[in-house]
Protein backbone atom coordinates (compact mmCIF):
# COMPACT_ATOMS: atom_id res chain seq x y z
CA UNK A 1 0.00 0.00 0.00
CA UNK A 2 0.97 3.63 -1.12
CA UNK A 3 1.06 6.46 2.16
CA UNK A 4 -0.95 8.63 -0.27
CA UNK A 5 -4.72 9.82 0.42
CA UNK A 6 -7.65 9.45 -2.01
CA UNK A 7 -7.94 13.58 -1.05
CA UNK A 8 -4.82 14.42 -1.95
CA UNK A 9 -5.65 13.92 -5.77
CA UNK A 10 -8.54 16.76 -5.79
CA UNK A 11 -11.28 14.11 -6.36
CA UNK A 12 -14.64 15.84 -6.19
CA UNK A 13 -15.72 15.75 -2.85
CA UNK A 14 -18.96 13.71 -3.32
CA UNK A 15 -16.43 10.64 -4.62
CA UNK A 16 -14.28 11.48 -1.26
CA UNK A 17 -17.00 11.35 0.80
CA UNK A 18 -18.23 7.90 -0.93
CA UNK A 19 -14.66 6.58 -0.81
CA UNK A 20 -14.31 7.23 2.80
CA UNK A 21 -17.48 5.49 3.21
CA UNK A 22 -16.58 2.23 1.14
CA UNK A 23 -13.64 2.36 3.91
CA UNK A 24 -11.02 3.72 0.68
CA UNK A 25 -8.81 5.85 2.36
CA UNK A 26 -5.33 5.04 1.20
CA UNK A 27 -4.32 4.42 -2.53
CA UNK A 28 -2.81 0.92 -3.67
CA UNK A 29 0.35 1.63 -5.43
CA UNK A 30 -1.31 1.27 -9.15
CA UNK A 31 -4.09 3.65 -7.76
CA UNK A 32 -1.34 6.28 -6.40
CA UNK A 33 0.48 5.91 -9.59
CA UNK A 34 -2.20 6.04 -12.18
CA UNK A 35 -4.72 8.56 -10.85
CA UNK A 36 -2.73 11.79 -10.85
CA UNK A 37 -1.98 11.50 -14.48
CA UNK A 38 -5.15 10.06 -15.34
CA UNK A 39 -6.90 13.16 -13.46
CA UNK A 40 -4.83 15.59 -15.68
CA UNK A 41 -6.22 14.71 -18.42
CA UNK A 42 -3.13 12.32 -19.96
CA UNK A 43 -3.52 9.04 -21.90
CA UNK A 44 -2.10 6.32 -19.28
CA UNK A 45 -0.98 2.57 -19.85
CA UNK A 46 -0.96 0.89 -16.55
CA UNK A 47 0.59 -3.06 -15.43
CA UNK A 48 -0.97 -4.28 -12.57
CA UNK A 49 -1.86 -7.94 -11.32
CA UNK A 50 -5.82 -8.79 -10.56
CA UNK A 51 -6.50 -7.17 -7.48
CA UNK A 52 -4.21 -4.53 -7.56
CA UNK A 53 -7.36 -1.69 -7.32
CA UNK A 54 -7.00 -0.64 -11.02
CA UNK A 55 -10.46 -0.69 -11.75
CA UNK A 56 -10.81 2.34 -8.95
CA UNK A 57 -8.06 3.85 -10.69
CA UNK A 58 -9.90 4.39 -13.96
CA UNK A 59 -13.61 4.36 -12.78
CA UNK A 60 -12.52 7.47 -10.32
CA UNK A 61 -11.41 9.44 -13.56
CA UNK A 62 -14.30 8.56 -15.45
CA UNK A 63 -16.25 9.85 -12.64
CA UNK A 64 -14.44 13.26 -12.17
CA UNK A 65 -14.93 14.14 -15.79
CA UNK A 66 -18.14 13.01 -16.18
CA UNK A 67 -21.13 15.46 -17.19
CA UNK A 68 -23.94 14.06 -15.60
CA UNK A 69 -26.36 16.54 -17.02
CA UNK A 70 -24.93 15.57 -21.11
CA UNK A 71 -26.97 12.37 -21.76
CA UNK A 72 -24.78 10.79 -23.96
CA UNK A 73 -22.30 8.14 -23.60
CA UNK A 74 -19.09 10.21 -22.38
CA UNK A 75 -16.97 7.00 -21.68
CA UNK A 76 -16.46 3.34 -22.67
CA UNK A 77 -14.87 0.70 -20.85
CA UNK A 78 -13.95 -2.39 -23.05
CA UNK A 79 -13.41 -6.22 -21.42
CA UNK A 80 -12.31 -9.32 -22.32
CA UNK A 81 -15.10 -11.17 -20.67
CA UNK A 82 -18.43 -10.79 -19.48
CA UNK A 83 -17.48 -11.83 -15.80
CA UNK A 84 -14.93 -8.50 -15.75
CA UNK A 85 -17.30 -6.32 -17.47
CA UNK A 86 -20.20 -7.10 -14.78
CA UNK A 87 -17.51 -6.57 -12.17
CA UNK A 88 -16.39 -3.52 -13.21
CA UNK A 89 -19.54 -2.05 -13.89
CA UNK A 90 -20.39 -3.44 -10.05
CA UNK A 91 -17.36 -1.25 -8.75
CA UNK A 92 -18.32 1.62 -10.79
CA UNK A 93 -21.84 2.23 -9.69
CA UNK A 94 -20.45 2.07 -6.18
CA UNK A 95 -18.00 4.75 -6.92
CA UNK A 96 -20.40 6.57 -8.31
CA UNK A 97 -23.56 5.94 -5.61
CA UNK A 98 -23.18 9.28 -4.16
CA UNK A 99 -23.62 10.93 -7.67
CA UNK A 100 -26.81 11.50 -8.61
CA UNK A 101 -28.15 10.00 -11.89
CA UNK A 102 -25.37 8.68 -13.39
CA UNK A 103 -26.38 5.95 -15.97
CA UNK A 104 -23.87 3.24 -16.12
CA UNK A 105 -24.72 0.31 -19.01
CA UNK A 106 -23.43 -3.24 -19.08
CA UNK A 107 -22.92 -4.20 -23.07
CA UNK A 108 -21.72 -8.37 -23.24
CA UNK A 109 -22.53 -11.09 -25.38
CA UNK A 110 -24.15 -14.63 -24.38
CA UNK A 111 -27.57 -12.62 -23.81
CA UNK A 112 -30.30 -11.23 -25.60
CA UNK A 113 -29.39 -8.26 -27.76
CA UNK A 114 -33.05 -6.43 -27.72
CA UNK A 115 -32.87 -5.55 -24.51
CA UNK A 116 -30.17 -4.04 -24.35
CA UNK A 117 -31.03 -1.92 -27.38
CA UNK A 118 -33.85 -1.01 -25.53
CA UNK A 119 -31.44 0.45 -22.60
CA UNK A 120 -29.70 2.19 -24.98
CA UNK A 121 -32.22 4.10 -26.18
CA UNK A 122 -32.97 5.02 -23.04
CA UNK A 123 -29.26 6.93 -22.77
CA UNK A 124 -26.28 6.05 -20.90
CA UNK A 125 -23.08 7.80 -19.32
CA UNK A 126 -20.50 5.22 -19.66
CA UNK A 127 -20.82 1.79 -21.22
CA UNK A 128 -19.12 -1.63 -19.89
CA UNK A 129 -18.48 -4.24 -22.50
CA UNK A 130 -17.07 -7.11 -24.68
CA UNK A 131 -15.40 -6.06 -27.93
CA UNK A 132 -17.73 -8.44 -29.97
CA UNK A 133 -21.40 -6.88 -28.42
CA UNK A 134 -20.09 -3.60 -28.86
CA UNK A 135 -19.40 -4.02 -32.23
CA UNK A 136 -22.51 -5.63 -32.73
CA UNK A 137 -24.36 -2.73 -31.55
CA UNK A 138 -22.27 -0.09 -33.83
CA UNK A 139 -22.94 -2.37 -36.82
CA UNK A 140 -26.61 -1.70 -35.52
CA UNK A 141 -26.57 1.99 -34.70
CA UNK A 142 -27.72 1.28 -31.63
CA UNK A 143 -24.57 3.04 -29.57
CA UNK A 144 -23.23 5.67 -30.93
CA UNK A 145 -19.22 6.38 -29.44
CA UNK A 146 -19.29 10.51 -30.82
CA UNK A 147 -19.39 11.80 -27.93
CA UNK A 148 -17.03 9.13 -26.21
CA UNK A 149 -13.97 11.30 -24.06
CA UNK A 150 -12.41 8.38 -22.20
CA UNK A 151 -11.48 5.24 -23.78
CA UNK A 152 -10.61 2.21 -21.50
CA UNK A 153 -9.11 -1.02 -22.00
CA UNK A 154 -9.47 -3.22 -19.30
CA UNK A 155 -6.96 -6.44 -19.17
CA UNK A 156 -5.71 -5.33 -22.52
CA UNK A 157 -3.64 -8.73 -23.12
CA UNK A 158 -6.23 -10.93 -22.74
CA UNK A 159 -8.22 -9.21 -25.12
CA UNK A 160 -5.53 -9.47 -27.69
CA UNK A 161 -4.97 -12.90 -26.48
CA UNK A 162 -8.91 -13.79 -27.27
CA UNK A 163 -8.26 -12.20 -30.83
CA UNK A 164 -9.87 -8.97 -30.03
CA UNK A 165 -7.47 -6.49 -31.74
CA UNK A 166 -8.87 -6.15 -35.09
CA UNK A 167 -12.72 -5.61 -33.93
CA UNK A 168 -11.35 -2.99 -30.73
CA UNK A 169 -9.59 -1.39 -34.09
CA UNK A 170 -12.97 -1.31 -35.60
CA UNK A 171 -14.71 0.04 -32.31
CA UNK A 172 -11.33 2.68 -31.76
CA UNK A 173 -12.20 4.20 -35.41
CA UNK A 174 -15.30 5.23 -33.99
CA UNK A 175 -14.17 7.19 -31.27
CA UNK A 176 -12.89 10.42 -31.72
CA UNK A 177 -8.86 11.06 -31.61
CA UNK A 178 -9.75 13.91 -29.57
CA UNK A 179 -9.89 11.36 -26.36
CA UNK A 180 -8.37 10.11 -23.43
CA UNK A 181 -7.08 6.48 -23.60
CA UNK A 182 -6.55 4.45 -20.52
CA UNK A 183 -5.07 1.10 -21.03
CA UNK A 184 -4.46 -1.73 -18.43
CA UNK A 185 -3.15 -5.18 -18.42
CA UNK A 186 -1.48 -7.38 -16.19
CA UNK A 187 1.07 -8.26 -18.30
CA UNK A 188 2.89 -6.32 -21.05
CA UNK A 189 3.33 -8.42 -24.58
CA UNK A 190 5.15 -6.67 -27.57
CA UNK A 191 1.18 -6.69 -29.20
CA UNK A 192 0.26 -3.95 -25.99
CA UNK A 193 3.40 -2.09 -27.24
CA UNK A 194 2.14 -2.17 -30.98
CA UNK A 195 -1.67 -1.18 -30.28
CA UNK A 196 -0.38 1.96 -27.64
CA UNK A 197 1.83 3.38 -30.44
CA UNK A 198 -1.18 3.15 -32.74
CA UNK A 199 -4.64 4.60 -30.10
CA UNK A 200 -2.54 6.56 -27.06
CA UNK A 201 -0.76 10.00 -27.40
CA UNK A 202 2.37 10.36 -25.37
CA UNK A 203 0.99 7.48 -23.06
CA UNK A 204 2.51 7.27 -19.50
CA UNK A 205 3.47 4.33 -18.09
CA UNK A 206 2.78 3.08 -14.78
CA UNK A 207 3.77 -0.62 -13.30
CA UNK A 208 2.44 -1.08 -9.80
CA UNK A 209 4.53 -3.84 -8.03
CA UNK A 210 3.80 -7.67 -9.06
CA UNK A 211 5.76 -9.93 -7.07
CA UNK A 212 4.17 -12.12 -4.23
CA UNK A 213 6.27 -12.41 -1.04
CA UNK A 214 6.08 -15.07 1.33
CA UNK A 215 4.18 -12.73 3.57
CA UNK A 216 1.30 -12.52 1.52
CA UNK A 217 1.32 -16.09 -0.63
CA UNK A 218 2.99 -18.92 0.47
CA UNK A 219 4.12 -20.75 -3.00
CA UNK A 220 4.89 -24.46 -2.61
CA UNK A 221 5.57 -27.00 -5.42
CA UNK A 222 5.18 -31.00 -5.19
CA UNK A 223 6.21 -32.83 -8.04
CA UNK A 224 3.87 -36.27 -8.57
CA UNK A 225 4.51 -39.38 -11.14
CA UNK A 226 1.63 -39.71 -13.20
CA UNK A 227 -1.93 -38.28 -14.29
CA UNK A 228 -3.14 -40.66 -11.04
CA UNK A 229 -0.88 -39.24 -8.91
CA UNK A 230 -1.56 -35.76 -9.86
CA UNK A 231 -5.64 -36.27 -8.65
CA UNK A 232 -4.28 -37.85 -6.01
CA UNK A 233 -2.31 -34.77 -4.98
CA UNK A 234 -5.03 -32.80 -5.59
CA UNK A 235 -7.37 -34.95 -2.91
CA UNK A 236 -4.36 -34.30 -0.64
CA UNK A 237 -3.84 -30.50 -0.99
CA UNK A 238 -7.60 -30.07 -0.66
CA UNK A 239 -8.03 -32.53 2.45
CA UNK A 240 -4.87 -30.82 4.27
CA UNK A 241 -6.26 -26.84 3.86
CA UNK A 242 -10.13 -27.54 4.23
CA UNK A 243 -11.00 -24.23 2.84
CA UNK A 244 -14.01 -22.80 1.52
CA UNK A 245 -12.51 -21.45 -1.69
CA UNK A 246 -9.92 -23.08 -3.60
CA UNK A 247 -9.65 -22.39 -7.52
CA UNK A 248 -7.92 -24.96 -9.18
CA UNK A 249 -6.68 -23.90 -13.00
CA UNK A 250 -5.70 -26.20 -15.87
CA UNK A 251 -4.74 -25.41 -19.20
CA UNK A 252 -7.85 -27.13 -21.42
CA UNK A 253 -10.99 -26.59 -21.39
CA UNK A 254 -11.30 -30.87 -21.56
CA UNK A 255 -9.13 -31.39 -18.27
CA UNK A 256 -11.54 -28.91 -16.15
CA UNK A 257 -14.26 -30.36 -16.86
CA UNK A 258 -12.41 -33.92 -16.56
CA UNK A 259 -11.26 -33.15 -13.04
CA UNK A 260 -14.41 -31.44 -11.85
CA UNK A 261 -16.00 -34.01 -12.48
CA UNK A 262 -13.55 -36.64 -11.09
CA UNK A 263 -13.57 -34.62 -7.86
CA UNK A 264 -17.35 -34.78 -7.24
CA UNK A 265 -16.96 -38.72 -7.74
CA UNK A 266 -14.82 -38.07 -4.75
CA UNK A 267 -17.51 -36.44 -2.96
CA UNK A 268 -15.80 -33.36 -3.20
CA UNK A 269 -18.16 -30.12 -4.17
CA UNK A 270 -16.60 -28.70 -7.09
CA UNK A 271 -17.91 -26.67 -10.53
CA UNK A 272 -16.10 -26.41 -13.93
CA UNK A 273 -15.81 -23.19 -15.81
CA UNK A 274 -15.01 -22.97 -19.40
CA UNK A 275 -15.44 -21.65 -22.56
CA UNK A 276 -18.18 -24.83 -24.24
CA UNK A 277 -20.39 -23.68 -20.94
CA UNK A 278 -23.25 -21.42 -21.70
CA UNK A 279 -23.50 -18.41 -20.43
CA UNK A 280 -26.38 -19.61 -18.38
CA UNK A 281 -23.91 -21.81 -16.72
CA UNK A 282 -21.18 -19.70 -16.23
CA UNK A 283 -23.09 -17.12 -14.12
CA UNK A 284 -24.50 -20.11 -12.06
CA UNK A 285 -20.81 -21.53 -11.33
CA UNK A 286 -19.36 -18.17 -10.51
CA UNK A 287 -22.57 -17.28 -8.21
CA UNK A 288 -21.82 -20.18 -6.22
CA UNK A 289 -18.41 -20.22 -6.03
CA UNK A 290 -18.08 -16.93 -4.92
CA UNK A 291 -21.41 -17.01 -2.05
CA UNK A 292 -19.60 -20.24 -0.71
CA UNK A 293 -21.96 -22.91 -1.86
CA UNK A 294 -19.29 -24.28 -3.84
CA UNK A 295 -16.09 -24.55 -2.08
CA UNK A 296 -14.02 -25.36 -5.63
CA UNK A 297 -14.56 -24.27 -9.12
CA UNK A 298 -11.80 -25.95 -11.80
CA UNK A 299 -11.42 -23.07 -14.31
CA UNK A 300 -9.10 -22.28 -17.55
CA UNK A 301 -7.01 -19.08 -17.55
CA UNK A 302 -9.70 -17.40 -19.68
CA UNK A 303 -12.34 -18.42 -17.86
CA UNK A 304 -11.31 -17.16 -14.91
CA UNK A 305 -10.75 -13.83 -15.94
CA UNK A 306 -13.17 -11.16 -14.04
CA UNK A 307 -13.12 -13.55 -11.08
CA UNK A 308 -13.37 -11.52 -7.67
CA UNK A 309 -13.69 -13.30 -4.57
CA UNK A 310 -11.78 -10.95 -1.78
CA UNK A 311 -11.54 -14.22 0.10
CA UNK A 312 -9.45 -16.78 -2.28
CA UNK A 313 -7.74 -18.81 0.30
CA UNK A 314 -6.22 -21.74 -1.62
CA UNK A 315 -4.89 -21.39 -5.70
CA UNK A 316 -4.06 -25.02 -7.10
CA UNK A 317 -2.22 -25.41 -10.15
CA UNK A 318 -3.12 -28.43 -11.48
CA UNK A 319 -1.44 -27.76 -14.65
CA UNK A 320 1.74 -25.16 -14.74
CA UNK A 321 0.91 -22.12 -16.94
CA UNK A 322 2.20 -21.89 -20.21
CA UNK A 323 4.44 -18.65 -18.94
CA UNK A 324 5.46 -16.32 -16.04
CA UNK A 325 3.00 -13.51 -16.49
CA UNK A 326 0.01 -16.26 -16.07
CA UNK A 327 1.67 -17.66 -13.38
CA UNK A 328 1.60 -14.33 -11.35
CA UNK A 329 -1.63 -13.53 -12.57
CA UNK A 330 -3.02 -16.80 -11.55
CA UNK A 331 -1.78 -16.76 -7.97
CA UNK A 332 -2.01 -13.19 -7.20
CA UNK A 333 -5.75 -14.44 -6.81
CA UNK A 334 -4.93 -15.42 -3.37
CA UNK A 335 -3.75 -13.72 -0.45
CA UNK A 336 -5.22 -10.28 -1.62
CA UNK A 337 -6.34 -7.32 1.19
CA UNK A 338 -3.67 -8.38 4.07
CA UNK A 339 -4.55 -11.73 3.92
CA UNK A 340 -2.32 -14.50 3.50
CA UNK A 341 -2.80 -17.12 0.80
CA UNK A 342 -1.90 -20.31 -0.15
CA UNK A 343 -0.51 -21.43 -3.87
CA UNK A 344 0.55 -25.00 -5.20
CA UNK A 345 1.53 -25.91 -8.15
CA UNK A 346 1.90 -29.69 -9.26
CA UNK A 347 4.59 -30.79 -11.80
CA UNK A 348 6.48 -33.76 -13.12
CA UNK A 349 9.67 -35.07 -13.88
CA UNK A 350 9.66 -34.42 -17.14
CA UNK A 351 7.93 -30.33 -16.19
CA UNK A 352 10.67 -29.35 -14.50
CA UNK A 353 12.22 -27.27 -17.24
CA UNK A 354 8.44 -25.82 -16.83
CA UNK A 355 8.63 -24.75 -13.45
CA UNK A 356 12.47 -23.00 -14.32
CA UNK A 357 10.88 -21.40 -17.45
CA UNK A 358 8.53 -19.72 -14.57
CA UNK A 359 11.69 -17.60 -13.53
CA UNK A 360 10.79 -17.98 -9.86
CA UNK A 361 14.40 -17.45 -8.77
CA UNK A 362 14.38 -21.11 -7.29
CA UNK A 363 16.69 -23.91 -7.58
CA UNK A 364 14.76 -26.71 -9.16
CA UNK A 365 16.35 -29.38 -7.69
CA UNK A 366 15.30 -28.33 -4.38
CA UNK A 367 12.00 -27.11 -4.45
CA UNK A 368 9.67 -30.00 -4.32
CA UNK A 369 8.03 -29.82 -0.75
CA UNK A 370 6.53 -33.36 0.37
CA UNK A 371 2.77 -33.91 0.02
CA UNK A 372 0.21 -34.39 3.40
CA UNK A 373 0.13 -38.17 4.22
CA UNK A 374 -2.00 -40.43 2.53
CA UNK A 375 -4.61 -40.80 5.00
CA UNK A 376 -6.25 -37.27 4.70
CA UNK A 377 -7.63 -39.16 1.80
CA UNK A 378 -10.32 -40.73 4.73
CA UNK A 379 -10.79 -37.72 6.09
CA UNK A 380 -14.43 -36.30 5.44
CA UNK A 381 -14.85 -33.72 2.88
CA UNK A 382 -15.39 -30.15 3.77
CA UNK A 383 -18.93 -29.59 2.77
CA UNK A 384 -19.69 -25.85 1.56
CA UNK A 385 -20.93 -23.11 4.33
CA UNK A 386 -23.98 -22.08 2.44
CA UNK A 387 -26.42 -23.40 -0.22
CA UNK A 388 -28.24 -21.17 -3.28
CA UNK A 389 -31.67 -20.92 -4.20
CA UNK A 390 -32.55 -19.44 -7.15
CA UNK A 391 -35.86 -17.01 -7.79
CA UNK A 392 -37.52 -16.79 -11.31
CA UNK A 393 -37.61 -12.85 -11.65
CA UNK A 394 -35.35 -10.19 -11.06
CA UNK A 395 -35.01 -6.34 -11.83
CA UNK A 396 -37.46 -6.26 -15.16
CA UNK A 397 -39.94 -7.90 -11.67
CA UNK A 398 -38.93 -4.55 -9.93
CA UNK A 399 -37.53 -7.21 -7.36
CA UNK A 400 -34.29 -5.95 -5.29
CA UNK A 401 -31.62 -7.62 -2.51
CA UNK A 402 -33.79 -6.17 0.78
CA UNK A 403 -37.11 -7.56 -0.73
CA UNK A 404 -35.31 -11.00 -0.67
CA UNK A 405 -34.17 -10.69 2.54
CA UNK A 406 -37.18 -9.08 4.11
CA UNK A 407 -39.30 -12.36 2.52
CA UNK A 408 -36.61 -15.06 4.33
CA UNK A 409 -36.41 -12.92 7.57
CA UNK A 410 -39.57 -12.22 8.23
CA UNK A 411 -42.45 -13.94 11.17
CA UNK A 412 -41.36 -17.33 11.53
CA UNK A 413 -37.98 -16.82 8.88
CA UNK A 414 -34.61 -17.47 9.15
CA UNK A 415 -32.24 -15.37 10.98
CA UNK A 416 -30.57 -12.60 9.05
CA UNK A 417 -27.36 -14.23 9.71
CA UNK A 418 -28.16 -16.92 7.87
CA UNK A 419 -28.99 -15.07 4.93
CA UNK A 420 -25.22 -14.80 2.50
CA UNK A 421 -24.54 -12.76 -0.63
CA UNK A 422 -27.67 -12.22 -3.18
CA UNK A 423 -27.35 -11.44 -6.77
CA UNK A 424 -30.41 -9.75 -8.84
CA UNK A 425 -30.64 -10.05 -12.40
CA UNK A 426 -32.98 -9.07 -15.79
CA UNK A 427 -35.02 -12.29 -14.80
CA UNK A 428 -33.85 -14.21 -11.97
CA UNK A 429 -32.26 -13.80 -8.69
CA UNK A 430 -29.62 -16.22 -6.33
CA UNK A 431 -29.84 -16.28 -2.76
CA UNK A 432 -27.09 -18.03 -0.34
CA UNK A 433 -28.57 -19.31 2.92
CA UNK A 434 -26.96 -21.60 5.65
CA UNK A 435 -27.23 -25.10 5.16
CA UNK A 436 -28.85 -25.58 8.06
CA UNK A 437 -32.11 -23.50 6.80
CA UNK A 438 -32.47 -24.45 3.22
CA UNK A 439 -35.61 -26.46 4.28
CA UNK A 440 -37.29 -23.08 5.68
CA UNK A 441 -35.93 -20.44 3.31
CA UNK A 442 -37.28 -22.76 0.71
CA UNK A 443 -40.45 -23.06 2.44
CA UNK A 444 -40.73 -18.77 3.06
CA UNK A 445 -39.67 -17.68 -0.57
CA UNK A 446 -42.30 -20.95 -2.04
CA UNK A 447 -45.14 -19.96 0.18
CA UNK A 448 -44.70 -16.24 0.64
CA UNK A 449 -44.29 -13.01 -2.34
CA UNK A 450 -42.61 -11.19 -3.30
CA UNK A 451 -43.48 -7.70 -4.71
CA UNK A 452 -47.07 -9.28 -3.91
CA UNK A 453 -46.56 -11.87 -5.97
CA UNK A 454 -45.15 -15.62 -6.07
CA UNK A 455 -42.17 -16.47 -8.43
CA UNK A 456 -41.00 -20.43 -9.04
CA UNK A 457 -38.46 -20.99 -6.06
CA UNK A 458 -35.61 -24.16 -6.84
CA UNK A 459 -32.33 -25.67 -4.81
CA UNK A 460 -29.35 -24.84 -7.07
CA UNK A 461 -27.48 -28.43 -7.28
Amino acid sequence: MSDATFKSVGLNPELTVNLSSLGYHTMTPIQALSLPPILAGKDVIGQGRTGSGKTAAFGLGLLQKLDVKLFKTQSLVLCPTRELADQVASELRRLARATHNVKILTLCGGVPIGPQIGSLERGAHIVVGTPGRINDHLHKKTLRLGSVSTLVLDEADRMLDMGFQDTIDDIIDCISTNRQTLLFSATFPREIESIAERVMLDPITVEAPSTHDEETIKQVFHQVSDASSRMIALRLLLAKHSVNSALIFCNTKRDTQDVADELNDWGFYALAIHGDLDQRERDQALIQFSNKSIPVLVATDVAARGLDIDALDLVINYHIAHDPETHVHRIGRTGRAGSVGIACTLYSNREIHKVDALELGIDSSKFSDPLPSESLLNKPVKKPLMATIKIDGGKKQKLRPGDIVGALTGENGIPGDSVGKINVSANWSYVAVSLNTIKPALKKLSNGKLKGRSFRVRLVS
